[in-house]
């Protein structure tokens, strides 16, 4: 925390731990986005084509809010502080878009969507509307939340590290929560005022689950900005940082030009890192149910519920994932020391995020092999291929809690060495991560497009449809 020439110390750990759990909240919304989401979007009738379009505001949000949050948010002058009045209204906005996204049916069908048409289109506007809404705030909030952290670490790397070791953990918490939520059918009968004519058991269960994250992210919100305070900017530093204040453009390109060779090395491989995890995030649960159970979406019935048993399996794997990540977390501290540092540690696991990736190749094939040999009756694989598929899910939660924690942290200890706002470098280290994304969505957002009005066009529909389901996979 900038204030003159005074060296702030560091806070104590309690209030690192108390900020750090307002990544249970957000992180429990992104769970119940990847398990439920995708489902849902498909019972209000939206196209194929604008599903990529649905998923590409979180990259591109990621890409222009979170520089333009750390950047205003380094020269808030409010008497409540830099970060705190940015992580308030994150978390108003990402309740008003989390009831826009569970409510969307029932708002869709008061405005005149009818219950027998397949598109509900006022639905779908809502949901596009909330979700749009819901990833901007979603960095609106999670950037000035890191940035806070590094405050009150002061200039003490240790305690930078610990405190997104404690931010990786509760994300991990907020997985858990988010997917034993969403597994649960029943939820609904808590909220019974979530069920109408316009909503059945499945659109019920994800309002009650929203409604749930709103709680929770409004409860965590709350007692972290009342119980943590921050010191606003002074009159000193507010009159010097207004006379050398440039453009925010400008900032960015100056924030470019003076990294030091460290930071593009960080930037480079937090850039690798997310080119290898964005398939797997979009990808898990499908691979389970297509790849390692062989079931299909669109088959027969017997298809469908091996695909459905292979998803539900991977959701458990995915919980797996998250305890290992929550665990991980706290021992990275520890485990640095033993290693020789945090560089290293994040050095050997990406070896294991190379193995798990490289393996699911050869589970495939495995699992290929087995229904070859037992004929074309689908049943669910064996133990050692079923197992041997959710302890990759487990080890990459090794490597997922050191992607959630140490470049944050790296990136924390360059900007404060170089004496750089918080806020925009960790802005600036966002942007490594979502220019993936970016890169892997918006060809499938182009394809989807070209590819459905070629299926339409064309009169050998099975075999283009055949072609086009693979080339969009």
């Amino acid at each position: 925390m900038e204030n003159g020439d005074i060296i702030p110390s560091p806070s104590p750990i309690w209030k690192i731990v108390t900020v750090a759990a307002i990544a249970a909240g957000i992180q429990f919304g992104w769970a119940l986005q990847l398990s439920l989401l995708t489902p849902y979007v498909q019972t209000l009738g939206v196209p194929h084509a604008w599903a990529a379009f649905i998923w590409l505001c979180g990259p591109i949000s990621g890409l222009l809010v979170q520089p333009i949050v750390g950047y205003n948010s380094d020269r808030c002058t409010s008497r409540f502080g830099r970060r705190r009045p940015f992580i308030a209204a994150g978390a108003t906005f990402v309740s008003i878009a989390v009831f826009l996204i569970g409510f969307a049916k029932d708002i869709g069908h008061h405005a005149g969507d009818s219950l027998e048409q397949p598109t509900k289109p006022r639905a779908v506007a809502i949901f596009v509307v909330g979700f749009w809404i819901l990833d901007v705030s979603n960095n609106m909030l999670q950037g000035p939340c890191r940035a806070f952290l590094a405050d009150l670490s002061a200039n003490d790397h240790k305690k930078m590290r610990t405190a997104n070791g404690w931010f990786s953990f509760f994300m991990a918490v907020g997985n858990v929560l988010g997917y034993a939520a969403g597994s649960y059918s029943h939820l609904y009968k808590i909220f019974p005022f979530t069920r109408t004519k316009a909503c059945d058991v499945y659109c019920a269960n994800l309002k009650s689950c929203f409604t749930i994250d709103i709680m929770i992210l409004l409860l965590v919100t709350v007692i972290a900005i009342t119980m943590v305070k921050e010191d606003p900017l002074t009159k000193q530093v507010e009159d010097e940082e207004t006379k050398t204040q440039a453009p925010f453009v400008g900032e960015i390109v100056a924030a470019f030009k003076s990294l030091k060779k460290p930071m593009w090395i960080l930037l480079l491989v937090t850039c690798l890192n997310w080119i290898a995890w964005f398939p797997f995030f979009l990808f898990d649960t499908d691979w389970m149910g297509t790849e390692v159970y062989g079931g299909k979406v669109k088959g027969n019935a017997h298809e469908i519920k091996i695909y459905g048993d292979g998803v539900r399996a991977g959701a458990l794997g995915l919980m797996i994932n998250s305890i290992i990540l929550g665990l991980t977390s706290l021992a990275l501290e520890p485990l640095g020391r033993v290693i020789g540092g945090v560089k290293n540690l994040w050095g050997i696991v990406n070896f294991i995020l190379c193995a798990c990736l490289a393996s699911t190749v050869l589970i495939t094939k495995i699992a290929e092999a087995w229904r070859q040999h037992h004929g074309p009756n689908l049943t669910h694989p064996p133990p050692n291929i079923k197992g041997g598929a959710l302890a990759v899910f487990g080890l990459l939660g090794i490597p997922l809690a050191v992607t959630f924690s140490i470049p944050f942290a790296l990136a924390s200890i360059y900007c404060s060495n170089a004496g750089a706002g918080q806020g925009l470098s960790l802005g600036v280290l966002n942007m490594s991560i979502v220019i993936p994304q970016v890169k892997k969505i918006l060809p499938h957002f182009i394809i989807f497009f070209a590819f459905d009005s070629f299926k339409k066009d064309t009169p050998c529909v099975g075999k283009n449809a055949k072609f086009v389901d693979n080339f969009k996979v």
